[in-house]
């Protein structure tokens, strides 16, 4: 029976920043545009933060039934399954429940909002978020991890976040979309870097394990560069967004070790580096926005 720290370490703090960014740049974006809106903004917060706990209690899952993360060479977070910390039938059943506390909210969401076009897109995102790992044919076993991360943790989330408060986007917003989930797809990325001798062993074909060690370095940096072009983007409609551009050194702070060559234990820092990233260019990117 695994005990409380281990449930919440199978919840992979360290990966929440990436639901708590697009929530914020999306309402910033509203801000920009003319109406936010506290209440739905925290509507769409509660569903961003039960997606990511559900995905990552069903990876937990489907990566110790499948025995992905049996090996003795994977590093890195608590693995309840792999580990044998916890029933699987427990670890699937906490995954729906989150799944279904992102539903119910999510369907508030959309009911006080009237943005019920979004209904399809959540009920995509809770069938996204299952079979990354989940099903016949996981998509992560395949390399796609990151464009799905992209869709549903940058675009998604950001567009949809600020089309129910303002009904409107515009390229700022779109500019703060892409950026965020460029940030989202480097955490996974540096997480699948960490993997790669696990999951080629296991066969669980990732984008890391396709690419190889030093092309998925440049990759990383690659998209932790990304969020400060679009900052640039931004800025043609909302001047004061050239703020984020001061999260700057924690892109550095946390691509060092990476192209410095770090490896398993070693770059499980660099998670956390990158969420810090990540929130850090989400709120002076809203709070650019807002200005």
């Amino acid at each position: 029976m695994a005990s409380l720290p281990q449930w919440v370490a199978g919840a992979r703090p360290r990966t929440l920043p990436a639901a708590v960014a697009p929530v914020a740049v999306g309402t910033g974006s509203a801000q920009a545009l003319g109406h936010s809106d506290l209440g739905l903004a925290l509507l769409a917060l509660l569903v961003s933060l039960s997606l990511q706990i559900g995905v990552n209690y069903a990876n937990d899952y489907s990566d110790g039934v499948r025995g992905t993360d049996s090996g003795t060479v994977r590093v890195g977070p608590v693995r309840l399954v792999g580990q044998r910390l916890a029933d699987p039938a427990n670890v699937k059943l906490m995954a729906f429940l989150w799944f279904g506390v992102a539903a119910l909210c999510g369907l508030t969401l959309v009911a006080l909002s009237n943005a019920w076009i979004l209904l399809l897109v959540g009920a995509a995102a809770i069938v996204a978020a299952w079979r990354y790992t989940g099903g016949e044919h996981p998509y992560g076993y395949r390399g796609l991890g990151e464009i799905m991360v992209f869709i549903f943790f940058g675009l998604v989330a950001v567009l949809g976040t600020t089309w129910t408060q303002a009904k409107a986007l515009d390229l700022a917003s779109w500019a703060g979309a892409v950026g965020v989930g460029a940030i989202a797809c480097a955490i996974l990325v540096v997480n699948n870097l960490r993997d790669i001798p696990g999951d080629t062993t296991s066969g669980k074909r990732t984008l890391a394990v396709r690419l190889g060690d030093a092309r998925t370095r440049w990759l990383y940096a690659a998209l932790l560069a990304i969020p400060l072009l679009t900052t640039v983007i931004a800025a043609l409609v909302h001047p004061w967004s050239l703020l984020a551009l001061g999260a700057a050194p924690l892109a550095a702070f946390a691509v060092q070790p990476v192209r410095g060559g770090a490896l398993g234990r070693d770059l499980v820092p660099v998670i956390g580096r990158t969420g810090l990233y990540q929130l850090a260019f989400a709120a002076l990117l809203t709070l650019g926005l807002v200005l």
